[in-house]
């Protein structure tokens, strides 16, 4: 949360505390029971906001589930199928190898151009541009937003399909179409089986539904007259809040005040004063308990704000970057590439992975 909001909430519960004791204005006050009903209506509100927005997280996050799970079949499927079995032409065990690191390079360029377009900063994508967010952009580095596409598929296409990919709209549509132009042409050079070929062009289908998920996710926004009334009404209940507690704390003042007048005179020993004094000023209680229950609602909404773009790159956002590093790594293990071309897995950056 920005610290602003809280020193927005303390000028808030304050000034009409001031109007009520300083100045007098005792007509300065709202009945409890409306208040109490709009705060009602805001919570209900700000948990279905909540509960959306999770909704799609979550979703997300098994999207990219399912992204290592059809990565590992795809690499499997490799290793096994494509073979000398039905070959024209017998080809080395290096050259069979070389065949399905081609393969799962491109697998990983496709991962590089999905992750890329999901990391594109959207219009309605508000979290990077304030406050919280730049401070937080300062200490970590987003990959996606440190290097370029073209400098992340370098190593992984040949220069080739590297121009091919970045000259059409859709990136990771293009790797994948690639992959299956490729596919097709070793089946007609007979080194994957005709069954075989079919088995793994369903593993490209699946790649192309699991991106046309997280794409909806991405390209199709929490609806706006949700997120925009949501902080209209949090704000209007933190503005009509303090005028509704004023009057309920002056109540209590006056019954403490009222109370204490039968241990009049006081004795010497004891917190008599100190008790009539608190209930003389207990209208000021005011101030601390307003301005806690509007952080509370306004942290609440922002929780749900936070959450309804997965991909932006906050702390609580699905780490795709981590992921696909992960990724990369098992399946040029499977294949059993050298382990001096495998990279390192993504450190944790203040104990967040991004």
């Amino acid at each position: 949360m920005d610290t602003e909001d809280i020193f927005y909430f303390v000028i808030l519960s304050t000034v009409p505390v001031i109007l009520y004791t300083v100045f007098r204005w005792y007509w300065l006050h709202l009945p409890w029971l409306p208040i109490s009903l709009i705060g009602t209506a805001v919570a209900f509100i700000i948990g279905f906001k909540n509960n959306a927005s999770y909704d799609r997280l979550w979703e997300a996050r098994k999207v990219w589930g399912g992204i290592v799970n059809t990565s590992r079949s795809l690499t499997i499927m490799l290793n096994d199928y494509v073979n000398n079995e039905h070959a024209k032409k017998i080809l080395s065990d290096q050259e069979l190898f070389e065949i399905r690191k081609t393969f799962i390079l491109r697998h990983i360029a496709w991962m590089s151009s999905l992750r890329h377009a999901l990391r594109t900063p959207k219009s309605w994508e508000a979290e990077p541009r304030k406050k919280t967010g730049i401070d937080y952009r300062k200490h970590l580095e987003i990959r996606e937003q440190k290097y370029s596409l073209e400098e992340e598929l370098k190593g992984y296409l040949s220069e080739e399909e590297k121009d091919y990919v970045l000259s059409k709209k859709n990136k990771q549509a293009a790797c994948l179409n690639l992959q299956s132009k490729h596919l097709s042409a070793l089946k007609t050079e007979g080194y994957v089986w005709e069954f075989a070929h079919l088995e793994i062009e369903k593993m490209f289908v699946e790649l192309f539904t699991l991106q046309g998920k997280v794409e909806r996710i991405k390209n199709f926004p929490y609806p706006r007259q949700f997120a925009t009334l949501n902080k209209f009404f949090v704000w209007i209940f933190v503005i009509l809040l303090p005028f509704g507690m004023m009057n309920e704390f002056d109540k209590i003042g006056i019954i403490i005040v009222e109370s204490m007048e039968q241990y009049k005179p006081y004795p010497n020993s004891g917190f008599h004063y100190l008790i009539e004094l608190m209930g003389h000023y207990f209208i000021w209680f005011t101030v601390p308990f307003s301005v806690i229950i509007s952080w509370v609602f306004n942290t609440m909404e922002r929780v749900g704000e936070a959450s309804e773009n997965p991909f932006e790159g906050e702390g609580n956002d699905v780490p795709i970057t981590t992921m696909s590093r992960d990724i990369e790594i098992d399946i040029r293990q499977m294949i059993g590439d050298h382990e001096n071309n495998i990279p390192k897995p993504e450190p944790e950056k203040f104990n967040t992975q991004l």
